[in-house]
């Protein structure tokens, strides 16, 4: 059968994936993170493939999508193997890696230009693209008891704002006012939670706040993170860092990752947006969190969330939920919209 092939060569490439002597040459040819997009999205079509084991037998479009995958899975085993060699030929004594670190000295430059990660960096993009193309087409697939995805574009979300915004003026005056002066704080950086209903137009007001003139002209350093139904603290770690850093860096583990943010933040006063967040675990949340405490007095962290739970075990013991828009601006944004679609 399709899914039994194409399950056990998913199998077999996720093994070769967690080989911490792969991971590590990886990271010296600085194709680590082409190889965790490949293997992400490989994730997302490994849950759909129990599915697709009781539906080949009775439909045509599973099958030829199975196929695909298996062909597309033999690309990608090849080119990890060539990277498994490279890493195990790395892997020799340091009498042997001395030889060849001389040997590679008499090496041309131009000669060095064709490494691991020039040769392999683009077929790895290109099998990437097939791979999420093929997630994309996905006939009807679904993994047995996942929860229903509440927004398939969440993590497509960004900082800019709407065209045109109708409403929240009081919201957001009350919100601006907390951000630039705020109540005193023990912590160098304190919560700032917009709570509400799912498409109440929480993440369309904290655009709004993280675009003012006022507050940008206030922080020295921002950052946007679309958190969604996942929490993984090495990740948003990792786009905070990318939102504030100057320079490009690779990082083993979050530990690492967390000492360069803690210096990013040092006595800046900061603003981060933590936008649909549904991670209710404390500990992921004190985890994350620590870099901040090194922030100027006065750093915000503003967090868009249908959850309570987490903002209770904080010390929110109430929060005032964003109510919908009044009848009145309600009835402006349909106007504005269809004055849109008609002309």
């Amino acid at each position: 059968m399709a899914e039994a092939a194409a399950a056990a060569l998913v199998k077999v490439i996720f093994q070769k994936l967690a080989d911490e002597a792969f991971k590590r040459y990886a990271r010296s040819q600085n194709i680590h993170s082409e190889l965790k997009r490949l293997g992400s999205t490989l994730s997302q079509i490994q849950a759909l493939l129990n599915d697709a084991s009781h539906k080949e037998i009775t439909d045509e479009s599973v099958r030829l999508w199975l196929n695909s995958l298996q062909h597309l899975a033999y690309d990608i085993d090849d080119v990890l193997d060539d990277v498994a060699t490279e890493a195990m030929h790395r892997e020799l004594t340091p009498e042997s890696e001395a030889s060849t670190s001389m040997v590679r000295k008499l090496i041309p430059t131009c000669c060095k230009q064709f490494s691991l990660s020039h040769r392999l960096s683009p077929k790895l993009d290109r099998i990437t693209t097939k791979l999420q193309h093929l997630e994309k087409q996905n006939p009807g697939l679904i993994v047995k008891g996942e929860k229903p995805k509440i927004n398939t574009n969440r993590r497509n979300e960004t900082s800019l704002p709407e065209r045109d915004v109708v409403g929240r003026e009081v919201e957001k005056k009350k919100l601006l006012n907390q951000l630039l002066v705020g109540e005193s704080s023990k912590e160098n950086f304190s919560i700032l939670p917009i709570v509400g209903l799912g498409g109440v137009g929480k993440t369309t007001l904290a655009r709004i706040l993280y675009n003012d003139t006022q507050v940008k002209d206030h922080f020295e350093l921002m950052a946007w993170v679309c958190v969604s139904d996942e929490c993984d603290v090495f990740k948003i770690s990792e786009t905070i860092f990318e939102c504030v850093a100057t320079e490009n860096k690779q990082f083993k583990d979050v530990n690492q990752l967390q000492i360069a943010l803690r210096e990013q933040f040092m006595e800046k006063r900061f603003l981060l947006v933590l936008d649909d967040a549904w991670n209710q675990n404390y500990d992921d949340w004190e985890i994350l969190v620590r870099p901040f405490h090194s922030g100027a007095a006065g750093s915000r962290v503003i967090m868009t969330t249908r959850q309570q739970d987490l903002l209770k075990k904080i010390g929110f013991n109430h929060v005032d939920n964003l109510e919908s828009l009044s009848q009145e601006d309600a009835l402006s944004l349909l106007a504005l919209h269809a004055l849109c679609w008609k002309y």
